[in-house]
């Protein structure tokens, strides 16, 4: 069993290590970005990217398919986007008197969602069955969606023009999100220099496939998690709920997902079992979009990930062999 976990942990860190390769020739300087992304797909759970327009999100999530042969849709969410838009219709066929199922644009392996707060909050709550349970029931009948099933979400600040506010319940199916941020001036350059005259994505080849990456899943899957280091997840998912400045604290569903982020990092860096720095090092990108401030906190000018990193020091980490 060793033996085995061993060649599909070395498998994830071959084909992480491609993926990276291949998305870092279209992202530059932003290589902690792109390794939350492949966490986020070798974990099989969803990634919000949130920033200002023009510094990269669409362009990371295309890249990423990009670098996959596997099927991908593109929905670019806007004001007028409806419900059945994502999931699909029933349409009647007068050839064979029966109504027919049309599925949406969330039928694909891997979906981008462009401006996912451009949509109204009913047409986000469309999405919620398919990312939770990776189906969408219609008239009576579950459809299953493909796997591997990733939603790759871009936002926009919520302050910016035109946008709506994530739910709750649909921010907490997110796995992780990120901030992509502006390049360094380096990269900046390097960018003007390979992107200025042609589109960064024609050269990109896929480096797997969708039966590798759901290899790739299985075998995240299996790393192993002492004890000790569930009690230490769960111990800061308490604190986080805990502390005086939230209003609402980290779900048990946000713990369930923490962890399988930090499987995939563990094999992300070769390795059969998970550290409680995978924890630490996976808290704030995979709980502060989950926690609530209450009205003091706004006030004093705290944010979220400054509460889950205060929630990570309270927390004792635990010694000995993992």
């Amino acid at each position: 069993m060793d033996a085995s976990r061993e060649r599909g942990i070395t498998e994830v860190l071959t084909l992480a290590q491609a993926v990276r390769g291949a998305v870092s020739q279209v992202i530059e300087g932003k290589p902690e970005a792109v390794d939350l992304a492949i966490t986020a797909l070798l974990a099989e759970g969803h990634l919000l990217i949130e920033d200002v327009p023009g510094v990269g999100k669409t362009m990371l999530a295309k890249s990423l398919a990009r670098a996959i042969d596997c099927t991908v849709r593109r929905i670019q969410f806007t004001p007028d986007l409806l419900p059945s838009d994502i999931t699909g219709v029933s349409v009647y066929n007068q050839a064979s008197g029966r109504f027919e199922f049309k599925p949406g644009g969330i039928f694909a392996h891997l979906v981008i969602g462009d401006e996912i707060n451009r949509a109204s909050p009913k047409t986000q709550s469309a999405l919620l069955e398919a990312m939770e349970e990776r189906r969408v029931s219609m008239d009576g009948t579950s459809h299953a969606l493909p796997r591997p099933f990733l939603v790759i979400a871009t936002q926009n600040p919520i302050e910016m023009e035109g946008t709506y506010p994530l739910p709750e319940a649909q921010r907490d199916r997110f796995l992780l999100r990120i901030s992509m941020g502006y390049p360094r001036a380096d990269a900046e350059v390097a960018m003007l220099d390979h992107h200025g005259d042609a589109d960064p994505l024609e050269p990109l080849r896929p480096v797997t496939d969708a039966a590798a990456v759901m290899a790739a899943i299985e075998s995240v899957r299996k790393v192993f998690v002492h004890p000790a280091v569930k009690e230490y997840l769960v111990a800061v998912l308490n604190q986080t709920r805990a502390l005086p400045q939230t209003r609402l604290g980290a779900s048990p569903r946000a713990g369930l997902q923490l962890l399988r982020a930090a499987r995939a990092r563990a094999a992300m860096d070769g390795r059969t079992y998970v550290i409680p720095d995978d924890i630490a090092d996976l808290a704030v990108p995979a709980l502060a979009h989950r926690v609530l401030l209450n009205t003091q906190a706004q006030l004093a000018g705290q944010s979220a990930a400054d509460l889950v990193h205060a929630a990570v020091k309270a927390v004792p980490v635990p010694t000995g062999r993992h």
